[in-house]
């Protein structure tokens, strides 16, 4: 099939290449000239493991492109809508600006028979404002709402071999033609028995803060108990464990830390709750406002754990925060917990040094006050305080031994308890952690 991509960034640019990879004519359109380069050049503009390798396998099979020019859509059967939808400076609604720039760019392109494929992450009612509208234009197209599921770091892995697909259609013939296009784009996963969920319109577009919202509730969830458990000296990483074997709770995603971050799921939930106030519905979602109260109260207490270890004051001492990114295998650095706390430790007196396998540069961008280094060992040189404030294999599995020559004083501080409290204090290290003794 012949497929357009509007939008390339972190979504767009990786859909476009799976999509080639599996076999389809793919063009990709994105108004940034510099990125529409690095990935006509195969050079994928942000971290994201097997995702250059994927750009330069389908470039090189002559079924990827990428360009600025939006008439070159012109002749596909399917455009799949990947532009952002950000948080309102100021609100907690989202911006629709980019979807619908992008979507009345499309019109002029579009044909009879013709589907667009939402995959943003839209508030409730988008598909059906942007349906209308597509009616007027090309009474001949369709528009379906298929959203998309990436987990940073395993988004060509969730694109290739996805744990479900969804499809948003309207009724009757036009939804019976667009799911027909659907299926043929997505013939090899469905040919391994992938869950297809088929749907409505507002269904479709719920699906995704729905699943994000409650991912960050069990998140902040587990948190919130880490605070219990310093005010009882209770642990919170057994309590995990204890009733993460009940199969009605399962134990991914109950580690308590830091919090959430990253680009999705904090616009997301303050989206959702914006929704819900324009719909009338505000109470239904007012616990999501005690979630991101918990998570963001997470941050705050880490500056004071620092500040507990370093005898009532975190002045002049030298801080080594081992993360900047907002989880492991990205160099995502937006609404980052890391930085945060990085940021708000060097605001009140501390000397902090920030190290990341990625993301350092676009840490640089973002806090270019900060100070960084390339490696842990050259971070936390001559350091009062170790943080482990991003979980990456490589910090998880730091010899603490080795660390102990480099570093002034020996504490750590295990912002995701992702270390092993045993080995760390066996080699003479002070190990604290939130939500534990």
């Amino acid at each position: 099939m012949r497929i357009s991509v509007i939008g390339c960034g972190y979504l767009g640019a990786v859909h476009a290449a799976a999509m080639a990879k599996l076999g389809h004519d793919v063009v990709g359109v994105d108004v940034d000239a510099a990125k529409v380069d690095d990935l006509a050049n195969a050079r994928a503009p942000f971290f994201e493991p097997g995702l250059p390798e994927l750009l330069a396998e389908s470039s090189a099979s002559g079924r990827l492109r990428f360009t600025t020019d939006m008439s070159e859509i012109a002749g596909s059967q399917v455009h799949f809508l990947c532009v952002g939808t950000p948080q309102k400076r100021g609100e907690f609604g989202a911006d629709l600006g980019y979807v619908n720039s992008a979507f009345d760019a499309m019109l002029a392109h579009i044909s009879p028979g013709d589907v667009i494929a939402g995959k943003s992450t839209v508030p409730v009612g988008t598909a059906e404002n942007l349906a209308e509208r597509l009616g007027v234009a090309e009474p001949g197209a369709v528009l379906v709402w298929n959203p998309e599921f990436l987990r940073e770091g395993f988004a060509v892995k969730d694109t290739l071999h996805p744990d479900r697909l969804v499809y948003g259609l309207p009724d009757g013939a036009p939804g019976e033609h667009a799911k027909a296009l659907l299926d043929e784009v997505y013939a090899t996963p469905l040919s391994e028995h992938i869950p297809l969920v088929v749907t409505d319109y507002a269904t479709a577009q719920l699906v995704k803060v729905a699943a994000n919202s409650f991912l960050a509730t069990k998140i902040s969830f587990i948190n919130a108990m880490a605070e219990l458990c310093e005010a009882t000296g209770a642990d919170v990483t057994s309590l995990a464990d204890a009733i993460g074997h009940d199969a009605r709770i399962g134990r991914r995603f109950l580690n308590a830390g830091l919090g959430f971050g990253g680009g999705c799921l904090p616009k997301d939930i303050r989206a959702f709750m914006a929704r819900a106030g324009e719909l009338g519905v505000d109470q239904a979602l007012s616990f999501l406002r005690e979630v991101d109260s918990i998570n963001m109260r997470r941050r705050v207490r880490m500056v004071d754990l620092a500040r507990e270890v370093s005898g009532g004051s975190i002045v002049g001492r030298r801080i080594a925060v081992l993360g900047a990114a907002f989880k492991p295998n990205s160099d995502d650095v937006r609404d980052s917990p890391a930085l945060s706390v990085a940021a708000q430790m060097q605001l009140q007196g501390a000397h902090v040094v920030v190290t990341d396998p990625q993301a350092i540069g676009n840490a640089r961008k973002k806090w270019p006050d900060l100070s960084f280094a390339d490696t842990a060992e050259e971070a936390a040189t001559g350091a009062d305080v170790v943080l482990l404030a991003t979980e990456w294999d490589e910090y998880r599995e730091i010899d603490p031994e080795k660390l102990a020559l480099v570093v002034r004083e020996k504490r750590v501080l295990d912002g995701r308890n992702g270390l092993d409290p045993e080995l760390w204090r066996a080699a003479g290290w002070t190990y604290r952690a939130l939500g534990r003794r």
